[in-house]
């Protein structure tokens, strides 16, 4: 299960504890699935580092090395934990393995709320692409410096700032960009900044789209470039591919919601999910239920019991319809 610093209690509890509801059910009614149930509870799917990746053979030795906030590499926390790190290659599976993968999560954002719909048929789990953005001007004087001879990096970033956000609302889509971190330097207040530090992420369904809101934003940077007099770089650090669910699977999931009389839509997944890396073995399909206000990863983080209990419902469905679907 997730431990995010000052998270709620329902951020993977929900999807862990309708699982294992489902399985007692099954046992409860004596039913035996034509393929092998098998219940998984990662760990760490906010952190990245092992659980699912893990899975899939995703995880490299020298993430292992990686030093966390904790002072700590890794590979030294799973030992505290009585893991194994050298052993981690012996989890991995292999392509075709698994006939598929369900995965209940709350919604951890406000659309089923605002709409008053109570499941989400979920199409896929987004892309993402992160850049590190580094703005040069030229760091002066801000006393002696006039205004119209300075070549202000923070002023050019925050009309980098702009134009991110004014290209991922405009083009069509439900594609995402921010920019979640900012540092000027040098940062005292009697200097005219001559370098910004900031990171640019872009989230959407396809990778294509996501490349094409990125080029998008390169080209205003190159006017904003001539238009400061400052020199913009792009650097590329971080990629997690788009994963659609399986067509089928969203078919049976949405059949069951309407079979059980609730309301639901198809919608994507703003947010990273274990299916992502369990996308790599097979077919996967995904669940909302709603979230109070969309909130997350935060003490205040709530979804109301009926909510679990439907999503749970349409789960142990989804799953039996899977069962005698799945070659």
């Amino acid at each position: 299960m997730d431990t995010v610093p000052g998270g709620g209690s329902y951020d993977g509890q929900v999807g862990s504890a309708a699982a294992l509801e489902v399985a007692l059910a099954l046992a409860d009614h004596d039913i035996a699935p034509r393929h092998p149930l098998e219940l998984i509870i990662f760990q760490n799917e906010e952190g990245g580092k092992t659980g699912s990746r893990a899975l899939v053979g995703r995880v490299f030795p020298f993430e292992l090395d990686i030093v966390t906030a904790s002072g700590h590499p890794i590979r030294d926390g799973i030992a505290r934990l009585g893991g194994d790190p050298a052993r981690l290659e012996e989890a991995r599976r292999e392509p075709g393995t698994m006939a598929g993968f369900l995965e209940l999560h709350i919604e951890q954002g406000a659309l089923l709320e605002a709409a008053g719909i109570q499941i989400g048929v979920v199409e896929g789990i987004v892309g993402i692409r992160r850049w590190n953005v580094t703005v040069r001007g030229a760091q002066l004087h801000a006393g002696t410096t006039p205004m119209p001879q300075r070549r202000d990096a923070l002023v050019a970033a925050a009309d980098f700032v702009r134009a991110a956000n004014e290209v991922a609302t405009t083009m069509p889509g439900r594609q995402v960009a921010t920019v979640g971190r900012i540092e000027a330097v040098p940062g005292a207040p009697n200097v005219v900044p001559g370098e910004v530090r900031a990171t640019l992420e872009i989230r959407d369904l396809e990778m294509a789209k996501i490349a094409r809101v990125f080029g998008e934003i390169e080209t205003r940077a190159r006017a904003i470039e001539a238009d400061r007099e400052v020199a913009i770089a792009f650097e590329q650090f971080y990629e997690s591919l788009a994963a659609p669910t399986d067509p089928r699977f969203r078919d049976i999931i949405e059949a069951a919601a309407a079979d059980l009389g609730y309301s639901h839509t198809r919608m994507p997944s703003g947010a990273g999910h274990d299916a992502q890396s369990m996308a790599e073995l097979g077919q996967v399909g995904m669940i909302f239920v709603p979230s109070r206000a969309g909130i997350s990863h935060s003490p205040d983080e709530y979804t109301a019991p009926d909510d679990v209990a439907r999503g749970a419902n349409v789960l142990l469905r989804a799953v039996l319809a899977l069962d005698r679907a799945a070659r």
